[in-house]
């Protein structure tokens, strides 16, 4: 008997979207060690109100793109997110500032752009 793949549509979007949920939930209760650890800069008031906003855009995005009876539009939209997060954070990276989990935040990002990508190339979903 074949085994299904391990790499499907539904399986990534259960990976992404846990992995935004719980970066919200970092941003909402810890701003500052976030921005540092990821952009190595020194939050602020100001920073941590606008992590904060980010956190619960990430908690909404972890929640929509949950897979229920359809993936396609929560896939659609977690390629969006993920492909154009890779290309602000490298800007971030190349000309702004950057902490020790920026690069493989980057290189995360990039991954799921890409497997997510394929899924909407494969028959198989």
């Amino acid at each position: 008997m074949k085994q299904p793949p391990l790499i499907t549509r539904r399986n990534l979007l259960v990976l992404a979207a846990a992995t935004e949920f719980a970066t919200g939930l970092a941003l909402l209760l810890g701003p500052g060690l976030l921005s540092d650890w990821l952009l190595g800069i020194t939050a602020t008031d100001l920073t941590n109100l606008f992590a904060r906003c980010f956190g619960l855009a990430l908690l909404a995005l972890g929640m929509a793109c949950w897979p229920g009876p359809s993936t396609v539009g929560a896939a659609r939209g977690m390629l969006f997110y993920n492909a154009a997060i890779v290309l602000y954070l490298a800007y971030l990276g190349l000309f702004v500032s950057h902490g020790v989990l920026l690069w493989p935040a980057v290189a995360f990002h990039l991954l799921m752009s890409l497997l997510l990508g394929r899924t909407f190339f494969s028959k198989e979903q």
